[in-house]
């Protein structure tokens, strides 16, 4: 029986492994992955709409539903989430101790639209009361002049996004104090280089994310997986095939750390790390699937119209392909 061949770009991650490497099949599809950087497969997806699948940032996914002819649909699925009290960066020059410091501050974003400074904004301005509009938002490359928006935006006038200078960065500016904070996904080379120059926020994130975690019960979630309009509409039993061996996958690698006589992972502690999750998470730390997660979305949902970035606010199940919000039952 033929297959439908499909390409599907996403990063290196253990729960996608088992896909990549063929031990997990999707049902009726013979999948070329693409192991890339996850801002190489965003940028081609969405430029050039080059694959057919794809790991999707999941604030550009839900900007792009923007458009009169929304160019994707996404699967319940989230290869990346992260905690993101540690991505918050402040120069020494500035002068800033606390969260609330931030007001009235010049914040450089790589993206204004990219995901984690969304989930940021939204923290900072549920738990510190430091609004989008308070502070002065500079976006550009972080290491590499040129960086711009993968998303054309059109914010409201009370958003003060300006664009920094052709031949400048992010991670300089911040350390020569051109820029008093910087919320990024990936820590700037100065935080490393000039560590007397650029500090983080908050010192002890990992403290914070806990209480986070126990107050709201969110694991922000970054990234999806999205398939190509063109592709779900003549296929429309991909979606869930698709899902369903992301799942499967997932499986696999919550097998593997379920094993305690080698370590899976080049972690000292691994066997204890899992043990905690477990405690303060549940079994399954990493859900999949819309209601596990409809909190979650709600939230990044809500905050992303805050930002000014969907022009409505969108319900969670609007967002994924329909065939993946139910299943059967026997």
């Amino acid at each position: 029986m033929n297959r439908l061949r499909l390409t599907f770009a996403c990063w290196d991650y253990d729960r996608t492994r088992a896909l990549a490497d063929g031990r997990v099949r999707p049902d009726g599809i013979e999948l070329n992955y693409l192991t890339q950087p996850v801002e190489e497969a965003f940028f081609r997806m969405l430029r050039n709409r080059e694959f057919d699948c794809a790991e999707m940032s999941l604030s550009s996914y839900v900007a792009s539903l923007n458009a009169k002819e929304a160019p994707f649909v996404a699967i319940p699925a989230f290869p990346s989430r992260f905690f993101r009290h540690s991505c918050i960066f402040v120069s020494a020059k500035s002068g800033i101790r606390r969260a609330e410091d931030l007001r009235g501050k010049r914040i450089g974003v790589p993206e204004y639209q990219m995901t984690a400074p969304v989930w940021i904004r939204g923290i900072l301005s549920d738990d510190y009361g430091v609004r989008v509009t308070d502070v002065e938002h500079l976006s550009g490359g972080e290491e590499e002049p040129g960086r711009d928006e993968k998303i054309k935006l059109d914010l409201p006038s009370t958003i003060r996004l300006h664009p920094i200078g052709p031949t400048q960065t992010l991670s300089r500016m911040i350390a020569e104090g051109e820029l008093d904070a910087l919320v990024t996904a990936r820590a700037p080379s100065t935080f490393f280089k000039y560590p007397e120059k650029v500090r983080r926020l908050f010192d002890n994130y990992v403290e914070l994310e806990k209480d986070y975690y126990r107050r709201t019960r969110i694991f922000p979630i970054m990234h999806t997986v999205v398939i190509r309009r063109d592709v779900y509409a003549a296929n429309p039993w991909v979606a869930q095939s698709l899902y369903k061996a992301l799942v499967a996958s997932k499986a696999v690698a919550f097998e593997l750390y379920n094993q305690t006589a080698a370590m899976p992972a080049m972690l000292p502690w691994c066997v204890a790390h899992v043990e905690e999750a477990r405690r303060e998470m549940g079994e399954d730390w990493w859900p999949y699937g819309l209601e596990a997660n409809r909190h979650v979305l709600d939230t990044f949902l809500r905050y992303h119209h805050e930002q000014g970035l969907s022009k409505r606010r969108f319900a969670p199940e609007e967002i994924f392909a329909r065939e993946t919000l139910q299943a059967y039952k026997v």
